[in-house]
């Protein structure tokens, strides 16, 4: 059953300003702020103000969501909500500011994936009672804003924070060794990727299919999104006819951002090709930064005669292995097709941290399943793995080569854990350091009913 919280937690952030506001200049010039309390306003940071109502929205959320709220307070909750709203006043008081383009095209992301989820933009509005889609864009817009300017300023503040060697050896060793972290089982993983091609033939067949469509738009006016809902392969925009908005900060492949960017309003692009296969853009409209745009992928076909032969080349390579003709991590060198592991002799990185571990409890499901029956050394029979994302299947060999029991923290063996444990430590000393000083520099006020609170930071100025 979906969930009405499917913007996670989204809507506990929502603030609406709500305050009659007095300004009046004092003898030695300072400005104060006489803000009568209206609609139940629980606290005031700079320019924003947290309602009664927040707070409760924000505990209904996390319930809905299925999380625990026995050990949370009413307070915590106070407290992470000021936090969010002094990130997000001193963002503009920085001048960190984040376009309404940015924010739009958030929101108009959020707006697409909840009706699609859902079935479509009119039982969306009924689902989340709201009377138009103005009013929700309007809400959305009100607390994304929010939530980026506080994560512009968050990333500002930690940015520059590095930690030297000597920093991470005396964090490790100022935890008394009874106390030291304790690292799950891991392992270390390699593979070597066959990548079949499609035949030219296949290929220009299908630059020759875009072209038609494309020709068939411009002289005989058919509908590109009826062209898309019929043969687009994208999984991802064919039911929305091809749809999407973007921006140049939009993670979209390089190749397709710069064709997007290329084209005028009502033109439709040549044929290109990604990793994905080939496409066509139609650009429906521009809106300064943004881009909405519909687009057709077509995936040439591998045929099955290529499919063999990869299976079988990667069936040749693992027997080379076991005869000891090269080793594992040679072999990815000179034959896989994956550029991201053959410079690195096969070996995968964890995309959390780029460490060559993988933690067991935290390992994709997928990758999991992949190398659960394999023994140390061993290498696995070729494996085949379709494309998610609808382009041709690969192939790939395993081996688990090393396998680390669940230990204590060990510096020498643990050293980028380690390491990313203190700087994480550093980053959250400058983040208690900053909240301090601006908590001093900036006009707040905490209705009575909250002063009794036990605040991690100084919200009462005492």
């Amino acid at each position: 059953m979906l969930s009405k919280n499917i913007l996670a937690g989204i809507f506990s952030i929502l603030i609406t300003c709500v305050y009659a506001q007095e300004e009046s200049a004092t003898a030695d010039s300072t400005v104060t702020r006489d803000y009568k309390k209206l609609d139940g306003i629980a606290a005031v940071i700079g320019d924003y103000v947290i309602l009664d109502s927040d707070v409760q929205k924000t505990l209904i959320d996390l319930k809905s969501q299925g999380a625990s709220t026995e050990d949370i307070t009413h307070c915590q909750l106070m407290g992470k909500l000021m936090e969010d709203r002094l990130y997000a006043h001193q963002a503009v008081q920085d001048s960190l500011l984040v376009s309404d383009d940015q924010v739009n095209a958030t929101s108009d992301r959020q707006i697409q994936q909840l009706s699609q989820q859902i079935g479509s933009v009119e039982k969306m509005l009924k689902y989340y009672n709201k009377p138009d889609l103005k009013s929700f864009k309007d809400e959305l817009f009100e607390i994304n804003k929010l939530r980026m300017l506080s994560e512009k300023m968050q990333a500002k503040i930690v940015e520059d924070i590095e930690v030297t060697p000597e920093e991470v050896r005396q964090f490790f060793y100022a935890i008394p060794e009874e106390e030291r972290p304790v690292f799950g089982a891991e392992l270390e993983i390699s593979q070597i990727v066959k990548a079949p091609e499609p035949s030219e033939e296949e290929q220009q067949k299908v630059i020759n299919r875009l072209k038609e469509i494309k020709q068939d738009v411009e002289e005989n006016g058919s509908s590109f999104n009826v062209k898309a809902i019929l043969y687009s392969q994208d999984p991802g925009s064919k039911t929305k006819g091809g749809f999407y908005s973007m921006t140049r900060e939009t993670p979209f492949v390089k190749e397709f951002k710069d064709v997007a960017f290329s084209l005028q309003e009502g033109e439709i692009s040549e044929p290109f090709k990604t990793i994905f296969g080939y496409h066509i853009i139609y650009m429906e409209k521009i809106r300064g930064q943004e881009r909405d745009l519909r687009h057709i992928l077509l995936v040439p076909e591998v045929s099955d005669q290529r499919l063999k032969e990869a299976s079988k080349e990667l069936d040749s390579i693992r027997q080379h292995i076991i005869d000891g003709k090269y080793t594992f991590a040679e072999a990815a060198t000179n034959f896989s097709d994956e550029k991201e592991t053959k410079y690195d002799g096969g070996v995968l990185r964890n995309p959390i941290n780029f460490d060559s571990k993988f933690e067991l409890t935290k390992m994709d499901p997928a990758l999991y399943n992949q190398v659960r029956n394999l023994k140390d050394g061993e290498i696995s029979y070729p494996i085949k793995e379709d494309d998610p994302r609808g382009g041709p299947p690969k192939f790939k060999i395993m081996q688990i080569t090393n396998r680390f029991d669940e230990h204590k923290a060990d510096f020498a063996k643990d050293y980028i854990k380690i390491q990313e444990l203190a700087l994480r430590e550093k980053q959250f000393k400058a983040i208690k350091k900053w909240m301090a000083e601006k908590i001093e520099d900036t006009y707040i006020h905490v209705d009575e009913d909250n002063r009794g609170c036990d605040f991690a930071n100084n919200w009462l100025k005492k």
